[in-house]
Formats: structure tokens, sequence, C-alpha cells
């Protein structure tokens, strides 16, 4: 009998014939290889990629797992190759729900679901002392294949030294420390906020507030360094007056705007090392009616859905979130301590309706995005 003989008997034979039969169990690697005429042996080697199976013997299988609608099961699937196929992505508990959080919690997720992997993300609190404890117990439950950490967690001293006891392969997103025996992906934080910051300078602002984030992210001091290494090389002195503290968040942005525009001799634009504190600037710059970008021109960073939302449109840096997790993803799957470093990948300061030159009282605002000259990569 014939592979297409097969399949149109098991598609048959799996017809329910009446109302309210029970559902056919679901297939198990045993029907699929009864069905292709193979050993399990054979199929299990399609599922894995493996080498040493024929072009044909591999269609019949494929047509076969199709079919049967079969999804091994990735437990036994890990068992029988001696390999893990659950990837962990550990974030901070109060970063959980930002907008740069679920970028790469669904790029993540569609690069495992194309790779035949799972994710599991784990919430944990980098201030914990207890973390490196939490996550060892983690990672001996889920047998884990490797571990991606999100910042701040990417610079937890204790958190990288209980991976490195588990033997845990590391992938690291926008750290700002080095760390042996472990991969970086990010983009160059200095250079994007020198970029931003060398733009606005070109524009003709001299006064330039910045609002940082948390430092005890590695993102956010690289980015509050690309700020002053800018003025310093315009030979615009660093004036502390004109920074604000902030924690990534809508809330405090808001807040370091209207400390920053309460100035005796307010900035003529503000950069914020986020999006979501950009538009918290914005926001308070209505309670100043100021307009933007006439009056106060506003940028940001990461290039959120927000900086869309806005009106006018935010100016801002884009990071190639989809990109960074796919270098992630096989860095970590390839476990290649000889690849440990970074992987810088290129950013672009993208220039919508938020910022303009300094008294600009005429100006077009009609928002049409555009690249600038800045461009890295």
């Amino acid at each position: 009998m014939s592979v297409s003989e097969k399949i149109d008997n098991a598609e048959t034979e799996d017809r329910p014939e009446e109302e309210g039969r029970p559902r056919p169990r679901p297939a198990t690697i045993y029907d699929v290889a009864e069905l292709a005429g193979v050993s399990i042996k054979t199929v299990s080697k399609v599922i894995n990629n493996l080498p040493q199976v024929s072009y044909a013997t591999r269609q019949r299988v494929s047509e076969a797992v199709e079919t049967l609608s079969f999804r091994p099961n990735q437990l036994a699937r890990g068992l029988a190759s001696s390999r893990s196929f659950m990837l962990g992505l550990f974030c901070d508990a109060p970063a959980a729900g930002s907008g740069y959080a679920a970028r790469i919690q669904m790029a993540m997720l569609t690069m495992c679901h194309n790779e035949g992997y799972h994710l599991i993300v784990e919430c944990v609190h980098a201030t914990n002392p207890q973390v490196g404890r939490q996550v060892n117990a983690l990672v001996a439950q889920s047998s884990l294949a490797g571990v991606l950490l999100m910042p701040p967690l990417s610079d937890v001293p204790a958190l990288i030294a209980a991976l490195k006891h588990t033997k845990t392969p590391i992938v690291r997103f926008s750290p700002g420390t080095a760390e042996s025996d472990v991969i970086d992906v990010d983009i160059d934080n200095c250079a994007a906020a020198r970029d931003m910051t060398n733009y606005l300078i070109g524009l003709g602002h001299r006064r330039i507030g910045f609002v940082r984030g948390p430092l005890y992210h590695g993102d956010a001091v690289m980015r509050f360094e690309g700020y002053r290494l800018a003025l310093a090389a315009a030979g615009i002195a660093f004036d502390e007056d004109l920074c604000a503290d902030g924690d990534y968040t809508y809330k405090t942005g808001m807040r370091a705007g209207e400390q920053l525009l309460s100035l005796p001799e307010r900035p003529s634009a503000i950069f914020a090392s986020n999006d979501d504190m950009a538009a918290g600037v914005m926001a308070a710059s209505l309670r100043f009616n100021l307009r933007i970008p006439q009056d106060l021109s506003v940028a940001g960073f990461d290039n959120e859905i927000i900086s869309h939302a806005m009106s006018p449109r935010l100016t801002t840096c884009h990071q190639p979130i989809a990109e960074m997790a796919e270098a992630a993803f096989f860095a970590i799957i390839r476990q290649n301590k000889k690849h440990a470093g970074t992987f810088h990948l290129p950013h672009k300061i993208v220039v919508r309706g938020s910022t303009a030159a300094p008294g600009m009282a005429g100006v077009d605002n009609d928002d049409n995005e555009a690249p600038t000259p800045f461009f890295n990569g």
C-alpha cells in the first residue's frame, strides 16, 4: 500500500461516524512510523532535523506528521535526543509589563515556535537577596537548554553566578557590564544616545535636557554616557541641572518633564532615554502651555508603539527587536562558548514631528517619518 493510500485510509478511519462519538486519541510517534512505513528512530531523526535520512523518506515522514496532526511531546523529545527543547526568558518583575519586554517576549515566542522549542517566561526580582537560590530551583525544575536575561537581570552577579554554577548557557540582552563565557546581544546604546544628542545639536539646540533611566540598568547607564559624550564633543558644558531621573515609566517621565520645564532657563529640547518617559515629558509640556516642537523638542528611545501614538509622533531611536531575538535564540541553542562576546546590531534614528530647530514658530508639522544622517549600520 502506498503512502497516499495509507493517508486516505487514516483519514477515513479517523472520521467520526456519528455525532457524540469520542474524539480519537492524539497521534503518537508509533502512529507516524506505521503510516510512513519507517522505524520510530527514523521518525525521531526527521523531527529533530538530524542527518542520514534520505529526501524521499523525510518527505514520507513529513506527510505522515501533517496527516496525523502529530505534535511531538517536548519532554519526550528531549529525553530521546539527550537535549532539552525548553528555553527560559527571565525578566525583572517590575519591568515585565513594559513595551520593550513584551516585544522581546513575542519575538522570542515566534522564534521558538518556528524552530520547535518552547519558551518559559519567568519574572525574577533583581533585588531579591535569594535570587541565586530561586534561579537554581527554576533551572532544576524545568531542565532548561539555556536562559536569556533581560535588563536589569543582565547585570545581576548573583543570578549570573547561579546559572554558571548549573552550567546553563546564558545570553544577555543589553548588559552594561562585561562577563566571561556568556553571549550578549544588544545595540550600541552609548553610540545610539550620542547620535540622538548629535541630531538635536545639529538642529541648533544647546540647552538639551536629559531624562535618565534607572541606573541599575546597564543600557540606561550607557545612554546617559552617550548623551554626555555628544555634549563634550560639541563643546557644550554638561549641566547636572538639565538632568532628571526616571525609571522607564510614563509617570516618572512626566515628573522629570515638570522638573526640567520649571527651571528658570528651561531646555529647548529634552531627550528621554525611553519612549514611555518621553511621552510623559510631552504630557508635562501641556501644563506649561508649550507647543511641540515649536516651543520644545522631545526625543525618546526604543521606537515603541507609544512613539506612533503621540501627537505629534515621537522622534526616537529604533532598535531591531526581532533581529535581536533571532540572534539571541540561535546563540543560545548552539551553546558554543567560542562565540562568547557581544553581538551589536544596528540602531537607527527615526525623525518624526516632535523635534525641530529651536524657535521654529512656523514649523510645518506634517509628521512625515524620515531617517537622519546618523545611522549605525
